[in-house]
């Protein structure tokens, strides 16, 4: 084996074989497991969410397939509608071009080329982080059978009225003329106003009431004025009319529980098509709902002339001017405020009155909520549920078309007057409906919601509507892993649709992972100058060049100082090449039930120094085992000792431990047993304690044979039991170990998962190295605690104990000297006084090191005082920070919580270092 670990040199040889070989298929006819990978958009890159939940299904996939099961990990993509038509758009766009001018069939084309040049970037990304998708399956949801799974699907839903097209208010995009979901919006805080506006009474012109609003250009679509039924200042005024300012429309004054009687002057205007409570209120009240926009947010003819054409934001500058003329503006305040913008333009959405397609979800939704409630789905954690719940008891019918061009486009067609006719083709509407071909039809210019699509991923992937063979295997999937953040626009569909088309849940387990941060708990966004890069972690990239990625393309250009500044501040020498299984492991440490995810890059460093462990243990079993008799080819001619029989005793209680988790979807506490049992005991201990045997000349054939045995054969289960997260480093070492363990076989990948044996356990030998470990812990400390050098040797007297101890002392001299680093080890008399000596205490026996020679107490004094006032200095620095009223109020809780964690840190060393200082001049 190389001398050094460098993934570069293994990842891409691995992957590139065990693809070509076709590992990654489903093998067998055994019991199925299947996990279907939220498809990730065909415009995407891999961003740190990705990378973690393809760490976590890519575990569970290589752990059942080394179970034995037939595996499925189904490969795919999101045609990703919008995301897809803006980048072939702002393509078409550098070359002076609409997609008007190319007309929509050439448009099509054009992004189907797209899509085959340069779309799915991501699947190569995914193979890099070892990801073992069967990709000889790999699904488009834009492909002939998925798109023909949608035309069924909308068709069968059209004819039981579950599917209809009306005029509903929807997120409405100005720049892209499209409806977009609500994922699809983010609601941020920004600066505002709040504006209060006199609306003079019908009957009396010279009263008025005022109404609060941050919208003050929707005043020219309003129907009513709301105030709160209990609301004794107006309560004289509900059933009368004011007079809508600049319009000279009389609108009633009603009275509705929804008004904040505390929000600005309790009295709110209300304007059904523009807004989503105004909305529904107006349902409620049954008022006009008149739309004063056009599709790009100007004022339209239902205003009056002189706004009509105006910009909203110009038209709101316009109104409040003229209402401030007439007197009719009360007061201007400053508000924060929620605004909406489409996560692609960053344009303000609008609520927005439109004809568009729905699926009544109501009827849909009861058997999805049985599902969980009679446990045939389980959310992990639990607690997701109640989200689920409460969404799916309070769902809305969901608006289902887009006005776009790429994508399943509605399977509708109208004739000339207006008739909708829907089928799976024209031809199949002229058959249905008896229509000739005199009769000129018009297909519908909408597309479907991309989630539409994915809703079907978990059977339409699998060939349905045909009975195929894949479907009947792999459906309903085992687990489904997502993050929270999609559980009404994704999860809840595809339950909704599952139990609709097929009868059964499309999984039966949810496992729900937090949101990945930045290391202060900072949501990654490229507006933020956060994001951190798989890739860049796994190869790693240099400061200038980490800056530029993150400075370039902002949606504000201004932020990009603060921006440098933080990234040099905390990356001043870049991102050094940590590898794909140092990545991996990072994400299996982090994935516990938490709702956030605080990435460090301390952790993913901590966790590369992991695999160097593994790399120089390997080699150190390698030097000692290859080329000698490790027992590959015997069944009984060796001879073990205490320590290869509590190394394997550990082994099995942590091959427990790790199947247990793993079921429960605790991967940080599977992946703790797995570095623990490495790094602490086989590593730490266990190889030292090798040594006593493999370098002493009167160890015999046999001894020596037992402990290359176990040497190898521990190592060979340990990287069978790591292999699910960290699979190129275990197949790398597995192929050298393997033979060495008399294993045979291609590839670890298809090895048998090691299997907790409790008839493997030794409790007595378990006994002993924990007392052998206790002992020399017990010295270590000392050695420590007096800034002894570890590698002087030192002479141990003892006292007290019991006879056990004298007899473990005996048997493991050779243990604790080797190890321990020990020149001689004497019993006291029991009545012999000792000189002065540092003590430890294993059990009820002492042992004592005596100081003499060891340490120069002047000198050790003096460098425990200036130690201490170094730790004074930061104590007396860090409580200054936090008592700094303008420090607490300014920064993020994580951040104020790390500086916490920092003073409790260095009033704990301080603490340790005055013990030192007291041990010392005890002396």
């Amino acid at each position: 084996m190389d001398k050094t670990y460098n993934p570069n040199n293994i990842e891409k040889r691995w992957y590139e074989l065990w693809e070509e070989r076709g590992y990654f298929a489903p093998q067998g006819d055994d019991e199925s497991y299947c996990i279907m990978i939220p498809p990730p958009n065909v415009t995407g890159r891999l961003h740190m969410g990705h990378a973690f939940q393809d760490t976590i299904m890519d575990t569970l996939i290589r752990y059942n397939r080394m179970k034995g099961k037939n595996t499925l990990w189904q490969a795919g993509m999101d045609h990703a509608g919008i995301a897809t038509q803006m980048v072939v758009e702002r393509n078409l766009k550098a070359n002076d071009k609409t997609r008007y001018d190319l007309g929509r069939e050439a448009f099509i084309e054009k992004v189907w080329q797209w899509k085959k040049e340069s779309g799915g970037t991501i699947t190569q990304q995914l193979r890099r982080m070892g990801a073992s998708l069967d990709w000889s399956r790999e699904r488009f949801t834009m492909d002939d059978g998925l798109s023909d799974a949608v035309k069924e699907v909308f068709v069968k839903l059209f004819e039981e009225n579950l599917i209809y097209r009306g005029k509903r208010l929807v997120n409405w995009d100005p720049v892209l003329h499209t409806a977009v979901s609500d994922i699809e919006v983010i609601s941020e805080e920004e600066n505002g106003h709040l504006w209060q506006l006199r609306y003079p009474l019908a009957d009396d012109e010279s009263s008025h009431l005022v109404v609060a609003t941050t919208r003050p250009e929707t005043m020219l679509g309003d129907a009513a004025v709301a105030v709160h039924p209990d609301d004794e200042r107006y309560k004289h005024l509900v059933g009368k009319k004011v007079k809508l300012p600049l319009v000279g429309r009389e609108i009633a004054i009603i009275a509705d529980d929804y008004v904040d009687k505390d929000f600005g002057t309790g009295c709110v205007k209300i304007t059904p098509a523009h807004d989503f409570n105004d909305y529904q209120m107006g349902l409620r009240h049954e008022l006009e709902q008149i739309n004063i926009f056009t599709i790009d947010a100007a004022i339209n003819e239902n205003a009056p002339e002189k706004y009509q054409g105006l910009d909203r934001f110009i038209a709101r500058k316009t109104i409040v001017a003229d209402l401030k003329e007439l007197n009719l503006l009360e007061k201007i305040e400053k508000h924060k405020l929620k605004i909406p913008r489409g996560d692609r333009t960053g344009a303000v959405i609008e609520p927005y009155l439109t004809d568009q397609w729905f699926v009544k979800v109501e009827p849909l939704a009861k058997p999805a909520i049985e599902a969980v409630e009679n446990g045939s789905i389980k959310f992990v954690p639990d607690n997701w549920k109640n989200t689920y719940f409460d969404w799916m008891r309070n769902i809305q019918d969901w608006c289902i078309s887009r006005q776009i061009w790429w994508g399943h486009r509605i399977p509708a067609w109208y004739d000339e007057a207006g008739n909708i006719y829907v089928a799976r083709s024209e031809a199949e509407v002229r058959e249905k409906y008896q229509l000739n071909n005199t009769i000129e039809l018009k297909q519908d210019e909408d597309v479907l919601d991309t989630w539409f699509s994915s809703a079907l991923w978990p059977f339409s992937t699998l060939g349905w509507p045909e009975k195929t063979k894949a479907l009947e295997t792999f459906y309903p999937g085992n687990v489904l892993v997502t993050g929270f953040d999609i559980i009404f626009f994704w999860v809840a569909r595809m339950i909704m649709m599952g139990l609709k088309f097929t009868g059964q849940v499309p999984f039966h387990e949810i496992y729900m992972h937090g949101l990945v941060r930045d290391s202060h708990g900072v949501k990654m966004s490229k507006s933020y100058g956060n994001v951190l890069d798989p890739i860049d972690l796994i190869d790693g990239i240099n400061l200038e060049n980490l800056v530029s990625k993150r400075t370039t393309g902002l949606m504000k250009p201004e932020t990009a100082p603060k921006i440098e500044k933080q990234t040099r501040k905390d990356f001043p020498d870049g991102i050094m090449p940590y590898g794909t299984d140092a990545l991996r492991f990072t994400f299996a440490a982090m994935a516990s039930t938490s709702r956030d995810i605080n990435f460090d890059t301390n952790r993913i460093q901590g966790y590369r120094n992991f695999c160097n462990k593994l790399w120089n243990a390997a080699r150190y079993v390698l030097m000692n085992t290859e080329e000698h008799d490790c027992g590959q080819n015997t069944i009984d001619d060796y001879e073990l000792n205490n320590a290869d029989r509590w190394i394997i005793s550990r082994l099995q209680e942590t091959e427990a431990i790790i199947e247990k988790q793993i079921k429960v979807y605790r991967f940080d506490i599977a992946s703790q047993a797995i570095y623990d049992f490495t790094w602490n005991e086989y590593c730490d201990w266990y190889l030292e304690l090798t040594k006593s045997v493999l370098n002493n000349k009167n160890s015999t054939d046999l001894q020596l044979r037992g402990t290359r045995k176990t040497l190898v054969r521990v190592l060979e289960a340990l990287l069978r039991l790591a292999h699910p997260i960290i699979p190129y480093i275990t197949e790398e070492i597995w192929q050298r170990v393997a033979p060495l363990a008399g294993v045979q076989g291609e590839t670890i990948m298809l090895q048998q998962y090691p299997i907790y044996d409790s008839k493997k356990i030794n409790i007595s030998a378990t006994k002993d190295i924990d007392w052998v470990r206790e002992f020399i812990l017990g010295v270590r400390q000392i050695r420590s605690g007096y800034n002894i050098d570890p590698k002087k040797p030192i002479n141990v007297l003892l006292s007290g104990g019991t006879e056990n101890d004298r007899k473990r002392t005996q048997l493991y001299t050779h243990y604790l000297e080797s190890v321990g680093r020990i020149e001689s080890i004497r019993w006291l008399d029991s009545e012999a006084d000792a000189p002065d000596s540092a003590t430890a205490l294993v059990a009820d026996m002492k042992v004592l090191i005596p100081m003499d020679g060891l340490i120069e107490k002047a000198e050790e004094v003096d460098r425990l005082n200036r130690e201490i006032e170094k730790k004074l200095d930061e104590q007396r620095r860090l409580n200054n920070k936090l008592s700094n009223e303008n420090f607490v109020n300014r920064a993020p809780a994580v951040v104020i919580e790390k500086e916490q964690i920092k003073l409790d840190d260095v009033k704990s060393a301080l603490s340790h270092l005055k013990e030192q200082l007291e041990r010392i001049n005890s002396l």
